[in-house]
């Protein structure tokens, strides 16, 4: 199993909205590597749910629930996978604390931050959650 990292404005669909729905298609993904690392996406993986823009923080967990797909709605060739939550992260993990973690050098979030969908190792991943856990 593969961990993620999948960034959204909360404005635009957040961890609440996505909680309050259930499930939801992730897509709209149009940058070539973001599309690469969706691709790789398998059911069962998970990932962290990234809220963008002003926020920039780790709010949750959500769970790939299908595999990479066409996008039949968009003639770029974009694909998209499903998700569903699993849970609130007990304590925002904000950008600024990832930036500041030596073990977060070289982490796609703080070198591309741009960079919509990106794999996340299992230190790292293990990192974030006790991040989250110590607030």
């Amino acid at each position: 199993m593969a961990h993620w990292l999948i960034k959204e404005e909360p404005t635009h669909y957040s961890y609440a909205d996505l909680v309050r729905d259930g499930r939801t298609t992730w897509e709209g993904v149009h940058n070539a590597l973001a599309l690469r690392h969706l691709r790789a996406m398998r059911r069962r993986d998970t990932a962290i749910f990234y809220h963008s823009g002003s926020e920039r923080a780790c709010v949750g967990i959500v769970r790939i629930s299908s595999g990479p797909r066409p996008d039949t709605r968009d003639p770029r060739g974009s694909v998209v996978v499903d998700v569903e939550p699993v849970r609130a992260l007990k304590h925002p993990v904000p950008l600024s604390a990832i930036k500041a973690d030596p073990r977060f050098e070289g982490f796609e979030l703080v070198r591309m931050g741009r960079l919509s969908v990106m794999p996340v190792d299992d230190a790292r991943w293990k990192r974030i959650l006790e991040l989250a856990a110590a607030g």
